[in-house]
């Protein structure tokens, strides 16, 4: 055999877009949905010329807006993104192995993968700079710079790095959110107050480079999810049934208890009696919420594994092609929340209350669904997956 056969023989397969047919739907699914939550999250930041209670939480006069800030607090806050980082570990794994079954060697795979991190950083620091100072892109791309650190670590190790993270995180996380205030100003993302554009730019680029220190449980939550990955939990929901069903009662039903002190505190009910008891409450209120995206994850694994078995009916469907398109649809909800509310557009985050904000969060969360549909039926990636592909080299992968 001659070596130039050879070499074509060993050449790696090229890489293209994972196909809809290719894709597990649980994942895609559990996105689409957890960009609801993101939504809701992320758009009562945009509140200011009001005081600032527990969590940054503006202080509500209204019980409707009260009810919303608390449901929002126990089911929504720190619960999302630790779903997205599950998932996001969870797609660490699959693009890795996918690259190696390509034939590309350990070392490349990881090159291109380390690539498509840093240009994730860039992209996070654009939209920080131009829209939201609150963005998670830029820390994920970290992270999956440090979790191509830890592929070959063995599962007992992944998981005692976990557990031991969520102490740490909790500790110092719940500490950066443990002033319940009233105050006049909030203790940080002062941008969103801001009238002057250029002036609101340059504070955002210094709260982006704070984030980290609000988001510290993402990492556990993204080293749950490589573990997963490891078992295809999600691929196979048939097949592990059982630990899903439990990872989804205990982790939903310990955010739920786990939450309720900070969001009683959040709706006015309880009051703040010292910085010891608002210490313990944001702190179990970050570990708990941890273990809730992790429980959402199960739950929506098994939701998938039953309505995805046939194609999935009309809303699924949208759902889905919301999920394979979330970079995308997480700027679009950046680019209408920021022209509704900022003081420099619209400047309707000076007088809406949590209630409406949580109406136009999820209005805009369908429309993004809508858009994603439209753009599965004509057969078009999202313009931000597109791109990023593009710059971190999938097209010659």
């Amino acid at each position: 055999m001659s070596s130039s056969a050879s070499t074509a023989r060993a050449a790696p397969t090229v890489i293209g877009p994972v196909t809809g047919a290719q894709r597990i739907a649980a994942p895609d699914l559990a996105r689409g949905l957890m960009l609801a939550f993101v939504a809701l999250a992320n758009s009562v930041i945009y509140l200011y010329d009001r005081p600032y209670g527990t969590r940054q939480h503006i202080v509500e006069d209204g019980s409707f807006d009260r009810i919303t800030a608390f449901l929002t607090t126990i089911l929504v806050e720190c619960r999302g993104y630790p779903l997205f980082a599950a998932l996001f570990g969870y797609g660490i794994v699959g693009a890795y192995l996918r690259r190696r079954e390509a034939g590309y060697g350990d070392a490349d795979a990881r090159r291109m993968l380390r690539r498509r991190g840093w240009w994730l950083v860039a992209f996070g620091a654009a939209h920080a700079l131009l829209l939201f100072s609150g963005d998670i892109l830029g820390l994920y791309g970290l992270l999956s710079l440090l979790l191509l650190t830890m592929l070959k670590l063995r599962d007992r190790t992944v998981l005692f790095i976990a557990a031991g993270w969520l102490v740490i995180a909790g500790l110092f996380q719940g500490l950066a959110y443990s002033d319940s205030g009233p105050h006049e100003e909030r203790s940080f993302f002062w941008s969103f107050a801001i009238a002057d554009p250029v002036t609101a730019a340059g504070s955002r680029a210094v709260e982006w480079l704070m984030t980290p220190f609000g988001l510290l449980g993402v990492f556990t939550a993204a080293l749950a999810g490589m573990w997963a990955a490891r078992r295809d939990l999600l691929a196979r929901p048939d097949r592990h049934r059982r630990l899903l069903r439990t990872v989804a009662f205990v982790g939903v039903t310990a955010s739920m208890l786990g939450g309720l002190p900070v969001g009683l505190q959040v709706a006015h009910v309880i009051p703040s009696t010292s910085f010891v008891t608002d210490y313990a409450f944001s702190t179990l209120h970050v570990v708990t919420g941890v273990l809730g995206g992790l429980g959402y994850a199960a739950l929506i694994g098994l939701v998938a594994h039953r309505f995805t078995a046939d194609g999935g009916g009309p809303i699924t469907r949208a759902i889905t092609a919301c999920g394979r398109r979330s970079l995308s649809c997480y700027l679009f909800q950046s680019i209408v929340f920021v022209a509704l509310f900022a003081p420099y557009t619209l400047g309707m985050g000076a007088w809406l209350g949590s209630a409406a904000t949580a109406g136009i969060a999820l209005a805009t969360w369908a429309l993004s669904v809508g858009l994603a549909e439209l753009m599965r039926r004509a057969d078009h990636p999202g313009p931000a997956e597109m791109l990023l592909r593009r710059l971190g080299g999938s097209r010659r992968i």
